[in-house]
């Protein structure tokens, strides 16, 4: 399977204890969508991701100019349209 076209500059925020922070982050390597992950208990993340988003919440998913948030089973359906196609 060859892994879906990612934006060069995925971002994902997340926390070590948030579950959907661990689901997304499983999907995306699980499809071989390379990733940069930011860790929000650190508060200078925790404030870079509020300048970015607006948010503070975990996950926050950023591909480029989209912006994403909130639980993996609302951001999948987002990210698949955003990789053009159905990744299983």
């Amino acid at each position: 399977m060859v892994p879906p076209t990612a934006p060069a500059d995925l971002i994902v925020y997340s926390t070590p204890t948030c579950p959907d922070c661990h689901a997304l982050k499983a999907w995306l390597n699980e499809r071989g969508i390379v990733f940069t992950e930011r860790d929000l208990t650190d508060p200078q993340i925790a404030e870079e991701a509020k300048a970015r988003t607006g948010l503070r919440v975990a996950p926050i998913t950023i591909a480029g100019d989209t912006i994403l948030y909130g639980t993996f089973a609302t951001q999948k359906p987002q990210l698949e349209r955003l990789f053009g196609r159905r990744v299983a």
